[in-house]
């Protein structure tokens, strides 16, 4: 009989990474199922999850151990065959066109407004704080937003339009407190009748739209982590939108997460359980993506603060789990915490960033926009 040499193997990957197994630190994992090491082998990223999902083990401090675990780019050590497969299909297919764009808000989006009211600010923002100065998560999030509104220097009666606008917290926030009027557009039922709801009787107007069927123009063009789910193969058509809805004197912005290197294709465990068809871009696919068509005015970059924002929200959700459980399951439990602590892991081994980008059309004035 051959000796499966799995646990073995496992073993030392982990102990690359200072992580052990059944040890005593915070960050090392207790497994519960000796399945559960042929099965990272074979199935990589989604087995790591999937096996997470299921019990198979456990881990008192899971951002710790994504932490350790990507800052030593163990899943480069393993490339099961299934990813080449991945790799492939977004080679092949445009795995975010037009047709496919409401897939993640029918997954993520729309799971529902209770569980987003439960984990987010009170203004509903899902997307990095800016904890510069800020001592909680209301603060973060209104920083986060007065910076982009004077990044895009908004004065009253500009109008603006808000790619990916969420439940319309940026939306209602530059109503309120700079006087403009904003067009919001979401792929989500969701977040569009809850965001008509909160920005009533503001200049407000959110609709249920893909970006790539707007054809009006604009005095200010801002998305907020919306980029990511744009992908490779549709950069430049994100870009020539802007430019084309964009009036000459005009000012866009953009606020995504970023990886350090180019990639083709999403994570796969992500891809199935969190943001189907997602994509983080790089410097040099946003730059391909933007040249001839724009100037880069400023870019700021601050992923430790979503490092702080995702450990805000996973203990908000904890806290208030025990009110939204009954529309729940202990399976989307495990799923949902795991997705927030492997994502503050990657922000804390800095293996993903935070993005503010400033454009304008070339021969334009240069804005007041380098204030962060």
């Amino acid at each position: 009989m051959i000796k499966d040499k799995s646990k073995d193997l496992i073993k030392e990957l982990f102990a690359l990474a200072e992580i052990g197994i059944n040890g005593s630190n915070p960050w090392d994992i207790r497994v519960h199922d000796e399945r559960f090491y042929r099965r990272i082998l074979a199935e990589h990223s989604l087995g790591l999850g999937e096996s997470y999902m299921d019990g198979w083990w456990d881990c008192d401090r899971l951002d710790e151990f994504f932490f350790r675990f990507l800052r030593s780019a163990l899943e480069n050590k393993v490339k099961p065959w299934k990813l080449i497969f991945e790799v492939i299909r977004s080679k092949i297919f445009n795995l975010q066109s037009k047709s496919r764009a409401f897939h993640v808000a029918e997954k993520h989006y729309n799971l529902g407004n209770d569980l987003y009211r439960a984990m987010l600010d009170k203004r509903m923002n899902y997307s990095c704080g800016y904890w510069k100065e800020a001592k909680n998560l209301d603060e973060a999030q209104e920083a986060k937003l007065d910076l982009i509104c004077k990044k895009l220097d908004l004065r009253p009666g500009k109008r603006v339009l808000d790619i990916g606008c969420g439940w319309g917290g940026f939306a209602r926030y530059a109503a309120e407190r700079y006087g403009v009027n904003v067009v919001g557009i979401t792929v989500s039922e969701e977040q569009a009748a809850l965001g008509m709801e909160l920005c009533k009787g503001l200049p407000v107007e959110i609709r249920l739209q893909d970006y790539r069927d707007v054809s009006e123009k604009f005095d200010r063009i801002v998305s907020i982590g919306m980029f990511e789910h744009v992908g490779y193969k549709n950069y430049r058509t994100y870009m020539r939108l802007v430019d084309r809805c964009l009036k000459d004197e005009g000012i866009a912005f953009i606020h995504t997460i970023g990886r350090n290197e180019a990639i083709t294709e999403n994570d796969p465990w992500l891809d199935k359980y969190i943001f189907p068809n997602g994509m983080l871009p790089s410097v040099s696919q946003i730059g391909k993506a933007m040249e001839g068509l724009f100037v880069m005015e400023d870019w700021h970059s601050f992923g430790p603060d979503y490092d702080k924002t995702l450990m805000a929200w996973n203990q908000n959700f904890d806290n208030n789990w025990d009110k939204i459980k009954s529309n729940y399951d202990e399976r989307f439990y495990r799923m949902w915490k795991y997705y927030l602590l492997m994502c503050a892991g990657a922000f804390r081994s800095r293996r993903q960033q935070l993005w503010q980008i400033v454009m304008t059309k070339p021969g334009t004035k240069q804005p007041n926009c380098r204030i962060s």
